[in-house]
Parts: C-alpha cells; sequence; structure tokens
C-alpha cells in the first residue's frame, strides 16, 4: 500500500492532521519503498440550489455528494474554498452545500470520483434510469476530463453491484478510468456494531430500530464491510478487474506530495510615515517595523526609568536585536496595537500571561505591567534565537469588555480575515456510557447509576483492563468499590455488561464541534486562502476548522483573549470606590502590611489564586510577608512542587538550614530559601555554572520540563564539562542534576506567576482597604452562580458586612454599597424577571423618583413588560418590604378566586370586577412562618436572604459547641484521634446503594450549615442505624470522630446523630452563668430567680461570679432546673450574663 486518503464528508477538518501523522510515520520509515502518501479530499454536497434557507418539508433541498482528490497543493487550496463557500453561503440543516458553478470555478488541480449511492450519477441511475444518468456522467466526464474516475464500491449491497455493471459501461463508452474503493468508516470489522450506536447516537434513534428509508426505519448500514480493508482483500474483492489497480497506480502519480506546515503568516500593520522605510517593499516592511518598535520601546523605557541606565539599555538593544533576527516585531506591534487599544476603550488588561512578561521590550511599550529586571525575568524564556518560533502572547481583559475587543479586531482587519477557533467536543467515559445505554435501550436509571460509578481521573478502557489487584493500588473507598464493580458488569453478558464495552469503545470519538475560549485568528488576507473555514451558531465570526493543536503550525497568527473575571471584580471595585469614597485607585504598594496580614491569617477567600483551603492552610503557615513570598507560592502550590512547600516554610521560619551545594548559587536561590522553584533559576545557574548561552539555557529549561530525555542525555555531558572547566567538582555537579531532574520538571514559570502573584495582591489590597466596595463587586461578578453567592455571602457575614435583600427604590442591576453601608442586593439576583423588565423598573424609577406602593410599579411599567412572574419574584424575594406594615403573604391573598397581585394587574387592564369605585386595599392575613419566608427566597433567589432556617437553631447550636462546615474543612487534621466534635446543618439532599461486597446499604448525604455545604459518606452499620434522620430538609446534630484509614485518608466515624430541635431534651448537660460583679444588682437577681423558679428538673445549673480586675472566679448557688430552650431565651435576655453549656 503506497498511499492512503482522506474524504470526510462536508469538510476538511482532519486534513492536517492527517498529513502530519503521515509526515510523522515516513520519517521513522528507513525503507523509501515503504513510505505512504497522503492524499487530501472531501466528499461535498453539491446542490441544486444551495441558496435554499431553511430546508423543511416544503422546501426540500436536492443534492449529492460527490468526492473530489487534491493533485496538488493549488488543488488543496481550490477545496479548501469550495469545502469552505458550502458553510458560509451554503450551510442549512447541518449541510454545508455547494452548486456545479462554484466547483467549475475552482475545479483546476482536482480529481472527481463518481462517489457511492448517494453520489450524483450513481443516485440517477438508480431513481431515473440509464439514459438520464448517462448524461449526468457526460457532463463531468466533459468538465473534468482525464481527472474524472470511475469509483468502483464492493460491499455487498444489490444495488452497488447494478451501479457498478451500469459505470463500467459507461467507462467503456466514453474512456473513463475505473479504480477500486472501499468506503471505510471505522479501522476493524469487529468494530461496525460500534459504529452503528454511534449512527443511533447522532440521530437519536435506539439500535433496535429497522434500518431502512422512510417513517419508522432509522439510518444505518445493513452490512459490516465499512472497514479499513487491506490491500490482498481488496485485490480479492477486486479480482475480476485486475486493471482497476494500474489505473489507480496512474491516478496516484497524478498526486503530488505537499506539506500544509509553514511559518506564521502575520497581518500587515501600518506603522507612522516618519518610520516607514524605501526598501519597505523588498522586505515587507521589517524595517519599518524595526524602527518603530525600537522607537517605542526606548520612549517607554523614559517613561519607566527616567534616564536610562547602561544596563537597561544593553537588555533593551538585546531583546529587540533578537526580535528582529527572528522577524517577530510586526507581531509585537499587533499586540501592542491591541493592548493600547483596549486601554483606550476602558478594557482591563492584565499585567500579563506566561513567559512575555520576561520581556523588557513587552514592557517598555505598554504590553505587560510587570517590570522584568527588578524581578529577575528572562527574555530567553520567551525569546531567543535557539528556538525560532512565534512566542505566545496571550492577553487577559475584563470578561465584560473582552468582546468588544474582538469586535475592534474584526473591524480593524475585516470580517474575512479573523476567525475564532474550533474545539473537538469527545466522548467521556460518562457520557459514552450514557449515549450507548440510550441506544441499547438501557433504563435511565440504570445508565445513571453505571455512569456514576465512574472514578474521575480515569479512561474507561483504562479502567477496564485493569485487574482488581491494580486496581486496589490506584484506588480506595467508594472509588475502588465502584472500579471492582464496573469489571464485574463489563464481563458480563446482560445489557449492562453489553454497554459498557461498546461505550469503551466510543470513549475518545469525536461528538460535537465547539468554539474555543479565547483563542482568535488573524490572516494577511482572507482566511480560506490559507485554511477552511466553517461556522458556528455560537459565534457571529468564522470558525477555523483546524483546532487550536494545528492553527499556528498551518502558518496562522493566534492570539489569546481571555476573560478574566479578577480583572472586572478590581474594576468594578475601583468604581464604587470612585463614587462612594471620591478616590481613584491608581498604585497597590506592595510592601502594604495590612495586606500581608490578610494572606498571613489565611484569610484569602475571593483573592485571585489563592482562596483554596490547602492554600489557606500554607499562608497561615508561610505568614508571607514579601512580594517575593507570594510569587513563590504561587509558583509552588500545583501539582508536584506543591510537596516542598513544607520544607520551603520550615527555611524561611529557621527551622530548616538553608543549604547551597554550591556558595555561588546563592544568588539566584535566596529569595527562595535555597530550594529551586522557577525555572527561570536553572537558566541563570545553567549559565553561571557552566557558560551556557542563554539560548542553550532555554534549551534545558524546555527539555527538563518536558522530561526528554535523549536531550537531557546531550545537555548534561555539555554542563558537566562547562562547569568542571569553571573549577567546580564533578561529583558536586552530578548532584546538581540529579536534584534538577527530579524538581526541575516541577519548575514553574517565574514569569507567569510573578504576574498572577500581583493580581492577587491587588484583590487583597482591595479586600483589606475597600471591604466592602470588594465584596459588592465578587457578589456582582458571580451575580449567575447561585452556589457562588452564597458561599461569598457567608465571607462577607465571616467579615461582619451587612448584606441585604433586593428594594425596589434602592437595588441596581448589580450589587452596590448604599449610603449606609450595607452590599444591597442586585435585581439580576432574582429569577423570573428578565433585563427588560430591571431596564425599565430603573429607568422609569430614575426618570420620575420612587415608587410608592406594588401598585404605583405596575401603574408606570409597561405591562408589556412587566407580567405577574416579575412581579411575584420581586415580592418573594423581598423587594417590596419597604412598603410597611404589607406583609409578603398578603400580595398572594387569595380573595373571589384572585390574588392581590392579580387583582392590581387586571384593575390596570380595567378588568377587575367590583374595584373600580373604591381605593385599592390589601386584605390582612397571617404572616408567613420565618421557615416559609425564607423557603420562598430561596426559590426565588437561590439563597437566603433576610435570615436562615438555622438562625431558630442558635441556642441548640451554641448549646452543643457545633463546628462549621468551614472550620471542620479546614482543620481536620486537627480533630484527627482527639475527642469528638459535633457537626450541624440542613440535609439538602440523601441517598443509598447497597455494597455488593459488604451486603448492606451505605449512605451519601449533602449537608449545609450556614456557610458551606458538605457531602458525607455513611457506612455500614452507622447508616442503618441512623438513616431514617437522614432526609431532606431536616436539622441536624452530628457527632463524629475521626481517625485514619491504614492507607492514611482520614475517616469520619458516626457516632450520633440527633435533630437540631431535640438537643435539650436529649443531651445532658450543665449549665453555667457567668455574671461580671460590677454589673449585678438586685434587679438581675431577682428576675434570675424568678426566671429559674419556672424551670425546674433534673438539670444542673450554676452561676459564676466574675471579678476580672482582682481575676476572680467565685461559684455561688447551685439549683436544679429542667435544661429547656424556652430558659435559655429567657436568660438572653439578660445583658450582662455569659451562659455556657458544659
Amino acid at each position: 500500500m503506497s498511499a492512503v486518503g482522506i474524504t470526510d464528508y462536508g469538510n476538511m477538518m482532519g486534513a492536517f492532521s492527517f498529513l502530519n501523522t503521515i509526515e510523522t510515520y515516513n520519517q521513522n520509515i528507513l525503507n523509501t519503498c515503504n513510505k505512504l502518501k497522503g492524499v487530501i479530499g472531501c466528499e461535498l454536497f453539491v446542490s441544486v440550489d444551495s441558496s435554499k434557507k431553511p430546508l423543511t418539508k416544503n422546501q426540500q433541498d436536492q443534492r449529492w455528494k460527490q468526492v473530489f482528490l487534491a493533485k496538488n497543493k493549488n488543488g488543496y487550496h481550490n477545496l479548501v474554498k469550495l469545502c469552505s463557500e458550502g458553510y458560509i453561503n451554503g450551510y442549512s440543516s447541518g449541510f454545508p452545500r455547494v452548486e456545479k458553478e462554484l466547483i467549475l470555478q475552482y475545479q483546476k488541480d482536482l480529481i472527481a470520483l463518481t462517489g457511492d449511492l448517494s453520489a450524483e450519477i450513481p443516485y440517477t441511475i438508480l431513481n431515473y434510469g440509464k439514459r438520464r444518468a448517462e448524461e449526468v456522467f457526460k457532463w463531468w466526464h466533459e468538465k473534468f476530463s482525464g481527472d474524472f474516475y470511475v469509483e468502483l464500491l464492493r460491499h455487498g449491497l444489490k444495488e452497488q453491484n447494478y451501479v457498478n455493471k451500469v459505470l463500467l459501461q459507461f467507462s467503456q463508452k466514453y474512456g473513463v478510468k475505473y479504480i477500486p474503493q472501499n468506503n471505510t468508516f471505522y479501522l476493524e470489522k469487529k468494530d461496525a456494531n460500534a459504529h452503528d450506536i454511534l449512527l443511533c447516537v447522532r440521530d437519536g434513534e435506539k439500535q433496535s430500530a429497522q434500518i431502512g428509508i422512510g417513517r419508522g426505519y432509522r439510518f444505518g448500514f445493513s452490512r459490516q464491510e465499512y472497514y479499513f480493508k487491506t490491500q490482498d482483500q481488496m485485490m480479492t474483492s477486486f479480482s475480476d478487474v485486475p486493471e482497476s489497480f494500474d489505473y489507480l497506480d496512474e491516478l496516484m502519480e497524478k498526486i503530488s506530495i505537499f506539506s500544509l506546515s509553514r511559518e506564521i503568516l502575520l497581518p500587515k500593520f501600518s506603522i507612522p510615515k516618519e518610520f516607514q522605510s524605501s526598501g519597505s517593499l523588498e522586505d515587507g516592511g521589517k524595517r519599518g517595523e524595526n524602527s518603530y518598535l525600537y522607537h517605542l520601546a526606548f520612549q517607554g523605557a523614559y517613561q519607566h526609568y527616567g534616564a536610562i541606565s547602561p544596563s537597561i539599555k544593553e537588555r533593551l538593544v538585546f531583546e529587540l536585536s533578537t526580535i528582529e533576527k527572528t522577524r517577530f516585531p510586526g507581531y509585537f506591534l499587533i499586540v501592542q496595537n491591541f493592548v493600547s487599544e483596549a486601554r483606550r476603550m476602558g478594557v482591563s488588561v492584565g499585567p500579563g500571561r506566561g513567559s512575555v512578561a520576561g520581556s523588557l521590550v513587552a514592557y517598555c511599550v505598554g504590553i505587560t505591567q510587570i517590570d522584568p529586571i527588578q524581578y529577575n525575568l528572562l527574555f530567553e524564556r520567551f525569546l531567543n534565537t535557539d528556538r525560532v518560533s512565534l512566542p505566545d502572547i496571550d492577553l487577559d481583559l475584563d470578561d465584560r469588555g473582552r468582546e468588544s475587543i474582538v469586535k475592534w479586531v474584526v473591524n480593524k482587519y475585516g470580517n474575512k480575515q479573523v476567525a475564532k477557533i474550533i474545539t473537538y467536543g469527545m466522548m467521556a467515559a460518562k457520557s459514552s456510557i450514557r449515549d450507548t445505554a440510550r441506544v441499547l435501550d438501557l433504563s435511565l436509571e440504570n445508565a445513571d447509576s453505571i455512569a456514576k460509578m465512574m472514578p474521575e481521573g480515569v479512561s474507561l478502557k483504562n479502567l477496564l483492563s485493569m485487574n482488581v489487584t491494580q486496581l486496589r493500588k490506584k484506588f480506595y473507598g467508594h472509588d475502588l468499590e465502584n472500579g471492582v464493580k464496573l469489571l464485574l458488569i463489563a464481563k458480563d453478558n446482560l445489557l449492562e455488561g453489553k454497554v459498557l464495552r461498546q461505550a469503551c469503545i466510543l470513549e475518545g470519538l469525536l461528538r460535537c464541534i465547539g468554539v474555543h475560549a479565547c483563542g482568535v485568528i488573524i490572516t494577511p488576507s482572507d482566511i480560506t486562502n490559507y485554511i477552511p473555514i466553517a461556522i458556528s451558531k455560537d459565534s457571529d465570526l468564522l470558525l477555523t476548522q483546524f483546532d487550536n493543536n494545528v492553527v499556528e503550525s498551518a502558518g496562522l497568527l493566534k492570539i489569546d483573549l481571555l476573560g478574566l473575571k479578577t480583572l472586572t471584580i478590581i474594576n468594578d471595585t475601583v468604581e464604587l470606590v470612585e463614587k462612594r469614597h471620591g478616590l481613584i485607585i491608581h498604585e497597590y504598594p506592595l510592601d502594604d502590611l495590612k495586606t500581608y496580614q490578610v494572606f498571613q491569617k489565611g484569610e484569602t477567600i475571593a483573592i485571585f489564586q489563592y482562596e483554596s483551603i490547602g492554600m489557606q492552610r500554607y499562608l497561615r503557615k508561610l505568614k508571607p510577608d514579601s512580594f517575593e513570598d507570594l510569587i513563590a507560592m504561587n509558583a509552588l502550590y500545583r501539582p508536584g512542587p506543591i510537596q516542598y512547600i513544607p520544607n520551603f516554610i520550615a527555611r524561611k521560619h529557621g527551622k530548616e538550614p538553608i543549604v547551597y551545594v554550591l556558595p555561588e548559587m546563592k544568588e539566584f536561590l535566596s529569595s527562595t530559601y535555597g530550594i529551586t522553584v522557577y525555572q527561570e533559576q536553572v537558566m541563570l545557574l545553567a549559565q553561571k555554572l557552566a557558560g551556557f548561552t542563554k539560548g542553550q539555557a532555554d534549551i534545558l529549561r524546555k527539555a527538563m520540563g518536558k522530561k526528554q530525555k535523549h536531550i537531557l542525555d546531550k545537555i548534561k555531558s555539555k554542563f558537566i564539562y562547562g562547569a568542571v572547566r569553571k573549577g567546580f567538582p564533578k561529583n558536586i555537579l552530578e548532584k546538581i542534576w540529579k536534584d534538577w531532574e527530579t524538581f526541575a520538571s516541577y519548575a514553574f514559570n517565574k514569569s507567569h506567576s510573578t504576574c498572577y502573584a500581583y493580581l492577587a495582591f491587588q484583590t487583597a489590597y482591595l479586600k483589606t482597604h475597600y471591604t466592602y466596595e470588594f465584596m459588592a463587586a465578587v457578589l456582582s461578578n458571580h451575580i449567575h452562580n447561585i452556589k457562588d453567592i452564597s458561599f461569598f455571602m457567608a465571607e462577607c457575614r465571616r467579615l461582619g458586612l451587612s448584606v441585604i435583600g433586593p428594594d425596589i427604590n434602592e437595588s441596581q442591576q448589580l450589587f452596590l454599597v448604599n449610603e449606609k453601608g450595607n452590599i444591597r442586593f442586585g435585581f439580576k439576583a432574582i429569577k423570573g424577571i428578565g433585563e427588560a423588565v430591571v431596564d425599565s423598573i430603573i429607568r422609569e424609577r430614575s426618570k420620575n423618583g420612587p415608587y410608592k406602593s406594588v401598585l404605583d410599579l405596575i401603574k408606570r411599567i409597561d405591562s408589556h413588560i412587566i407580567n405577574k412572574k416579575s412581579i411575584e419574584s420581586l415580592v418573594l424575594s423581598g423587594a417590596f418590604d419597604r412598603f410597611e406594615p404589607i406583609h409578603r403573604a398578603q400580595y398572594f391573598y387569595k380573595e373571589r378566586g384572585y390574588n392581590m397581585i392579580e387583582k392590581i394587574i387586571l384593575k390596570k387592564k380595567k378588568k377587575a370586577p367590583l374595584f373600580y369605585d373604591r381605593d385599592f386595599f390589601f386584605p390582612y392575613c397571617n404572616p408567613w412562618l420565618n421557615i416559609v419566608k425564607l423557603e420562598k427566597e430561596k426559590q426565588t433567589v437561590g439563597i437566603y436572604i433576610s435570615s436562615h432556617p438555622l438562625y431558630d437553631y442558635r441556642l441548640e447550636i451554641y448549646a452543643i459547641h457545633g463546628i462549621s462546615l468551614e472550620d471542620f474543612n479546614r482543620n481536620e487534621d486537627l480533630w484527627i484521634g482527639k475527642s469528638s466534635v459535633f457537626l450541624y446543618g440542613m440535609v439538602l439532599r440523601s441517598e443509598s446503594k447497597m455494597s455488593i461486597k459488604k451486603g448492606k446499604k451505605d449512605g451519601f448525604f449533602t449537608l449545609e450549615d450556614y456557610k458551606n455545604i458538605r457531602d458525607f459518606y455513611i457506612f455500614g452499620d452507622a447508616y442503618m442505624k441512623f438513616s431514617h434522620l437522614l432526609t431532606a430538609n431536616t436539622f441536624l446534630a452530628i457527632k463524629v470522630f475521626l481517625d485514619r484509614y491504614k492507607n492514611g485518608v482520614i475517616r469520619i466515624n458516626f457516632l450520633q446523630i440527633l435533630h437540631l430541635g431535640e438537643v435539650f431534651n436529649l443531651l445532658n448537660k450543665e449549665l453555667h452563668i457567668e455574671i461580671e460583679v460590677y454589673k449585678l444588682d438586685h434587679k438581675m437577681i431577682d428576675y434570675i430567680e424568678n426566671t429559674i423558679s419556672k424551670y425546674k428538673g433534673n438539670g444542673t445549673l450554676k452561676i459564676f461570679l466574675l471579678d476580672r480586675k482582682e481575676n476572680i472566679c467565685m461559684p455561688s448557688r447551685k439549683y436544679d432546673v429542667h435544661l429547656d430552650k424556652r430558659l435559655f431565651m429567657e436568660l438572653e435576655k439578660i445583658q450582662g450574663l455569659n451562659l455556657q453549656l458544659k
């Protein structure tokens, strides 16, 4: 077999990867005779009228598939044009269509084949007869002449046999050569069933449906012959026409080998006339671009540094020279233009991202905001002459302004030169199980149960290839048990087993396409001059058919414009501060002690990249007091290097000695206490110790990061040789190299860490000094995610901030800080009211003043905009609570079949009976219970606003010394092996499963307290004992004890579970009352004694008198009481008492 081709239906998405794979294969083949030729083709959908849109029953499309092959690079580009035009102008109902006139326009260097049964000629033979088919055959032959071939296919279909017979007759009559072919949809014959399932997934069909045409039938292949056949198999199938193989060889001779890889093509950048060169036509404007970049760089350097020192000048000249040699000045100017335009438009741009922060030129021209000189960041990590490839300059933009920059790019370069990047959605393990189950008619419940068994971080293929011993090494707990279950199911002959086995084959296959979140392509001219494009319903821009992995290799400039919520939060905070205080924040002093205290306390919720519980724990131990500490933690808190954080902390605090293998290493390792944290440190040390060039040091960095052993072995000898020549001992150098190999593969990019540590510091600074404004901005930027709102509201409560519900006369779209210093909910947080309603409420209020009542609001807002549901949502959220004495229940009081909201709306429409002659009023009814009011708030907003259901149990929680889930999660290690603790909260959901291994039921439940939510597993006997309590919306006190399994994993033991409301009845406690001596008087004594006398019982109450000045605590009388919640509530009313349950 000397050639292999690809002809996807209507697209060329696989073309680049296909040719690339063949090129790689050929490079590894020593015998040139065995090398493969790659053939690029496409089966285009050819339509009689591609302008018909949309396609419906009344407006159907007459189309066929037609196979085309590219003879050479020019043919490839013509095929790209056709394929792209199918999407741009002919796409409808899933089909990119072209017309014959367009084919003739781009037919040069294309070969046309007659195709399969759905192609025009075979279709006409079967449906309209030979005579009409012959006319069609003649048209194709006349237009393509010697580049038109008959395609013979033999999949065992009788229709195919007839078509082949007629095609051979046409071939002989008109002298058209014929070639043997086999449609290939899967690699091996055994994959036929999996492919059939995949077709059913695509079409939403059950596999049990009969294959055929028309209603009640589904699409599918009745034969299993559509696999990749060997040359011998093909020769056997076409043994009666052996000459067809000669014709095939002849066709292959027409096809040239070509590559789709090329250097990056930059769009033309317009520079000011004074920098343009007379030689621009000769060098494509490079000289002018270099000159302009030099100007911008030195201009920026003067602004940053004032007088330019020799060292800065040397660094600038070196970088500019490297940029010139690598021919990337235009790239820098394009990105600089992006950034300056974004700032002009008021869009926030991040301080930098990735290795570009190591470039002084980027800093001076405004692309980045981090000084690489100050933080010892390296340009060669970003770009050097030993590694000439377009460096990545990715831009972080505030996520609210990102789209405006994308629109600006389109306006500047043109919509034919700008495109977004396609993504391919693959079938993951769980989705392949669910899809396969649906097709094979396994119940939804069973399918969901099997899918949920899949452990995270492993593919179905890998899991099912393991044995039980291997599973035990990789998993533990529920994951291990589920893994064993899946193995057993897969070996079973039941339907569940078939589902798993077939899902295993489908896993990893392409399921859908999408749009890359941030990548934008810009080309020098029409993008279809370079690659095929598509369209997407999710984007107004064109969409590349090549994905993010190959677009740059195909020669396209890709710039990632990332929307970063943190930048929007900073922006919003600054705006709120300016509105409230008249201050404009320009600087974030990196020596601000109060900001570092936030990090030292680990109070980093909402602090960019430092808010995880693990990070908080390490920050409390590290107690960072410098910006360098924050940079290091950003780099270390990642899989791999995280194991070195304890050493880093111990060395900072002098609990572990700081050791430098060589004294010369201190210069670059002192800021990280002797630990190699950054890739830049390895690069600098390689230069210092072994005399590596900057480019050689970067090659070392890259090889270590990617663990390229064959390259490292070569570099090691150079390193040892160079360092020995400089007088360093070989045995010590060997140790250094070994350490580097161990840790440098984890070492992180300091340039990136510095940029993101700076963003973190900005957010921490704002949280520290402008807490209300910052948290309001945080809430606003998570307004559509209720889980996040709940999380950040809990942080507001911890900080002592007042967050109050929406108000019809004060709320804006987003959260705000009002004149009283409260954070007020935004209207956008309320479910059931759209943007048009919110806009109208705010606009009308701004124009004609506050609303006086619900009736007033309904009168003033257009009834086509606001409706009953909107009003109800506003009421339930508390937006009308200001209109006292009317309470929420009154709005829903029904009278004569209508509630009060409906009556107001009807009154406006002049249709409400009995309401014409008197003023509207709200009949009195009882207010809702607090729990009912709160539940309705949660239904409307997603969270409790005015209070929390647990507030009614605050005394019970106090009585059991309840631990919050936040403290429990944060300090699990502290509770291990210690005394038991009580958790508390409301059960959100619970479920149970039968344990095959134990033969008992295990349980799972989700608990929510004031701030957090946590999932718990409860096994065996404990579940049997407490399962009756684990029901949704139940308030529980849960007594647990923590220890460890043998493998070190923490185990939670459930000792006691009871209803929170029964705490005082079921738990025997002793009540202590502490009273400051100076607060004690006869009135207080009388009230205490009268109260205690009402609650006589078997419990114990003790009174203690405190004199803090003398440090004296005197026990007083002892009482026998019934420890009732009502006693607590009455004693709580007395100011100056400290109640403690012992």
